[in-house]
C-alpha cells in the first residue's frame, strides 16, 4: 500500500492544529493587576477544560486570582444556592462567613445588599402578605448596581403563570433599556468594558461581571405549586412571583463593607442570626432600606466612588466562595466559623 507524501503532510497538520487548539482551550490567564497571580497562565483541570460551555449545567474553568496558590478551578455558572454569597428562596442568604440567615424585608421596597466604597448592590423585594400573617412573604425581584459612575439593573419580569419558553429577564444600563439576544453564549459589553453580561442558557440565566470587583450568577425562577404547598405562601392566581436566585463572587471588598449580605465579609463579623433554629431571621430593615433600586441612601450605606482612590484600608481577600462544609481549611489561611 502506498502512502503519498501529501497525505502525510495533511495528517501532520491535522495533529498539529488540533494540538494548538487543545492547548489554547486548556489554559487561563489572570488579568487582575492587583493580584499576585497577575499574568500567570495556568492549565485548567481535566474535569472542566474550557472557560465556556453551551450546557448551562456544565462546570467551566476559571483562575482564582485571589487564591495564594494561584490555581485554576472549576465552577458552575448558575447560582449555587447552598454556597457562600448566595441569596435565594424567600430570601435565604449565605454569608461570607458561611452562616445561613433569612432577611425578609418588605414587599415592593428596596434594601442594600452590599455597600462598599466602589460598589452598591440593592435588591427590590416582591411578595405579599396573606390575611392573618404578621409579615410579608418576600423574594428578590430585581438587583440594582452602582459602580463608579455607572448604573445597571437586572430584574425578573412579572408573570401570572410560568413559561420556560419565555425569557423573564429585563436589563438596564445607565438608565436605558438593554436588549441582549436570546441564546447561550450571547455576550454584551459597553464601550468602556465596565461590565459584561453573558447568557449561560438561551433564557433566564446570566452571569454579570464587573471586572475585578464582582461576578454575579443570576437565575429567574417562579414560586412553584410545590413551594406554595410546602410553605403555605397562598400565591394568588394572577402572579407566580418570578424572582431571582443569585450568587455573588466578590473581589477585594474593603473591611468597611456594609449591607445585609456585605457585612458578613467584614473581618471578625459576628453574625446575629440565631443558630440551631429552622429559620434564623435577622432584622435591620430600617438600617438597609433605600429609596429606590439605584440609590445609596440607606443609613449604613458607604458607597462613595469619589473616595475610591483614597486607599485607607487594605482590601479583603476574595474568600467569597469558601467551602465551609468541612472542618479543615481550604489552604487560604482563613478559618470558617459558624
Amino acid at each position: 500500500m502506498k502512502i503519498s507524501i501529501s497525505s502525510c503532510i495533511w495528517v501532520f497538520l491535522l495533529f498539529f492544529v488540533s494540538g494548538v487548539v487543545q492547548v489554547k482551550a486548556y489554559y487561563v490567564e489572570c488579568t487582575n493587576k492587583e493580584s499576585r497571580c497577575y499574568q500567570k497562565t495556568l492549565a485548567c483541570p481535566s474535569e472542566c477544560p474550557y472557560t465556556y460551555s453551551e450546557d448551562p449545567k456544565a462546570k467551566v474553568c476559571y483562575i482564582n486570582c485571589n487564591s495564594p496558590q494561584c490555581k485554576a478551578e472549576c465552577k458552575h455558572r448558575k447560582p449555587n444556592c447552598n454556597g457562600p454569597g448566595a441569596a435565594c428562596y424567600d430570601p435565604r442568604f449565605i454569608g461570607g462567613d458561611g452562616v445561613v440567615f433569612y432577611f425578609h424585608g418588605k414587599s415592593n421596597e428596596h434594601f442594600s445588599l452590599v455597600s462598599d466604597r466602589n460598589l452598591q448592590i440593592n435588591g427590590r423585594f416582591t411578595g405579599h402578605r396573606p390575611a392573618g400573617r404578621p409579615r410579608d412573604f418576600t423574594w428578590i425581584q430585581a438587583l440594582g448596581i452602582l459602580f463608579n459612575s455607572h448604573s445597571f439593573s437586572v430584574e425578573a419580569t412579572k408573570a401570572a403563570t410560568w413559561d420556560d419558553e419565555i425569557d423573564h429577564l429585563k436589563f438596564t444600563y445607565n438608565g436605558d433599556d438593554l436588549v441582549i439576544p436570546e441564546g447561550p453564549l450571547a455576550v454584551w459589553n459597553p464601550p468602556d468594558q465596565s461590565v459584561k453580561v453573558e447568557r449561560i442558557s438561551s433564557k433566564n440565566s446570566v452571569v454579570v461581571t464587573f471586572p475585578n470587583v464582582v461576578e454575579i450568577s443570576v437565575n429567574v425562577v417562579p414560586v412553584t405549586k410545590e413551594d406554595d404547598r410546602i410553605h403555605s405562601y397562598r400565591v394568588p392566581s394572577h402572579d407566580c412571583f418570578a424572582h431571582l436566585e443569585v450568587q455573588f463572587r466578590f473581589y477585594g471588598l474593603s473591611p468597611k463593607v456594609s449591607g445585609v449580605l456585605g457585612r458578613t465579609y467584614q473581618p471578625d463579623f459576628e453574625n446575629p442570626a440565631r443558630q440551631g433554629v429552622a429559620m434564623p431571621v435577622v432584622g435591620g430593615e430600617d438600617e438597609y432600606r433605600t429609596t429606590s433600586l439605584l440609590s445609596a441612601d440607606c443609613r449604613s450605606c458607604v458607597f462613595n466612588p469619589d473616595r475610591v482612590a483614597e486607599q485607607e484600608d487594605s482590601p479583603l481577600i476574595g474568600y467569597n466562595i469558601l467551602d465551609c462544609t468541612h472542618q479543615s481549611g481550604s489552604g487560604n489561611g482563613i478559618v470558617c466559623r459558624k
